[in-house]
């Protein structure tokens, strides 16, 4: 090992063998200067090491989601897929719980499979997403189906699944 200093980051602390997704789950939470909180959660969708939702359907998760989330969860600052391309981070103002967030993956999730077509995703040109053309509608409501079918817990360990 050399001797480059890293930080330690909390997500690679978690054991990916343990956890069953979907869920929800705090990452943590953080304090700004003046007491403002800013609190990270881990949003996976797919189970870590069985599987992994394709680039293009996870791009039109992430596109599709960042907007429908803004409508009826207040505070989001960003949702940010995961390299492993399991799930999300999402970094909201506030101190909301893992059932409240939940509830507004379940119920986004649902409006991207049962309303959303190609013309409302957004970002989906060259001048509005640095990779236009990797995007499958299809792909992304096959997966959020998935997901929806299995039910989203707001406990990473148990299937603690929100109705």
């Amino acid at each position: 090992m050399s001797d480059v200093e890293l930080a330690a980051v909390e997500s690679f602390a978690l054991d990916h063998t343990k956890v069953l997704a979907p869920y929800v789950r705090l990452i943590g939470v953080e304090h700004g200067p003046k007491g403002d909180a800013i609190s990270n959660f881990d949003i996976r969708l797919v189970q870590p090491n069985a599987g992994e939702i394709p680039t293009a359907g996870l791009h039109t998760i992430e596109h599709t989601i960042a907007a429908l989330l803004r409508t009826r969860f207040d505070g989001l600052i960003d949702i940010s897929p995961f390299g492993c391309r399991t799930g999300f981070h999402m970094i909201v103002w506030g101190e909301p719980s893992s059932a409240e967030v939940a509830a507004a993956i379940k119920t986004s999730l649902t409006d991207l499979v049962e309303r959303v077509e190609w013309d409302d995703v957004p970002g989906t040109t060259a001048e509005s997403c640095g990779n236009y053309r990797d995007h499958s509608l299809h792909s992304a409501k096959e997966w959020s189906k998935q997901v929806l079918a299995q039910g989203i817990s707001v406990d990473a360990f148990d299937r603690s699944v929100i109705a």
